[in-house]
């Protein structure tokens, strides 16, 4: 099953983040992601700020969808970045990974 099939699970603390070579690992499912300490993040372009802003609320109805939310910057007035990590692990875990292959499918 890919990653975009899967659901988020509800985390409430008491697991250990992903080791690097763990997010490292998964990183090779979903195209064009960056792993930085403790998130994932993508940068989307589109072609002007309307296009962003529906982009952003896109991600939103997922993000509340799947219960698992991201941040969001709008930045240069058509880019928007979103950063992924599960908050209260303070890290990366499966969920990070799922709503980013589920938010690549929205950029179509």
């Amino acid at each position: 099953m890919s990653l975009a099939e899967k659901k988020c699970t509800p985390c409430e603390g008491g697991i250990p983040p992903f080791t690097r070579e763990e997010a490292e690992e998964y990183l090779k499912r979903v195209e064009g992601w960056n792993l930085t300490d403790g998130t994932i993040e993508k940068d989307f372009q589109f072609k002007n700020f309307k296009e962003a802003l529906a982009f952003i609320n896109r991600v939103g109805d997922l993000a509340e969808s799947e219960g698992h939310h991201p941040d969001i910057l709008l930045h240069n007035y058509r880019r928007v970045k979103i950063m992924l990590s599960t908050h209260v692990i303070k890290g990366l875990s499966v969920n990070d990974f799922i709503m980013a292959a589920k938010t690549d499918k929205l950029e179509r």
